[in-house]
């Protein structure tokens, strides 16, 4: 995966998510590098009405 901006750009943010399209419309945010958050994940949907929790 590459960030918007190239390998320079990479570097400056604190936080880095990488976001990924899943079925319909659920997409998976995933936090991969945050000094004071651990690694995870959620699955969120959106819809007409805006995001939402992914329904299972």
């Amino acid at each position: 995966t590459t960030a918007v901006g190239g390998h320079v750009l990479a570097h400056v943010p604190g936080v880095r998510v990488h976001l990924k399209k899943a079925r319909g419309n659920k997409r998976v945010a995933r936090v991969v590098d945050a000094p004071h958050l651990p690694e995870g994940e959620a699955v969120f949907a959106i819809t007409e009405e805006g995001i939402r929790d992914a329904e299972e």
